[in-house]
C-alpha cells in the first residue's frame, strides 16, 4: 500500500512546490520508525509527510530508522503524524530527548 501511495505520488509530478513554513512556530520531533526495508520507504515517507498540511520538513534515515519532523502545531498535531506513519504501514515511537 505504501509504495503505491509513494509512485502515485511520484507519478502525478507532485513533489515539485511542496510548501515549506518558516521557522517561527515550528516544533521538532523525533520518531523512531520499524518497517523501512530500503531507502525508498524513508524517502518515501518523507515526500509522503511534506504533503501533510502544515508539515514544515521531514528527514528520515534508513538504515537508522529515525524520522525527524518539523511542523506547525496549529495545523497538525504530533498524534496525527504517528497516526499517519502508522496508517503507510509502520510501527511508530517518538524518541524522547535525553
Amino acid at each position: 500500500m505504501f509504495r503505491r501511495k509513494f509512485v502515485q505520488l511520484i507519478g502525478a509530478g507532485s513533489l515539485t512546490g511542496i510548501p515549506t513554513l518558516g521557522a517561527i512556530g515550528t516544533h521538532t520531533v523525533k520518531y523512531r520508525v520499524k518497517g523501512f526495508s530500503c531507502v525508498t520507504c524513508a524517502v518515501g515517507l518523507d515526500a509522503m509527510l511534506q504533503k501533510q498540511k502544515g508539515v514544515a520538513s521531514s528527514r528520515s534515515s534508513y538504515p537508522d530508522g529515525l524520522v525527524v519532523v518539523k511542523f506547525d502545531p496549529k495545523e497538525i498535531t504530533d498524534a496525527s503524524l504517528r497516526t499517519f506513519i502508522a496508517d503507510m504501514g509502520f510501527t511508530v515511537e517518538e524518541v524522547h530527548a535525553d
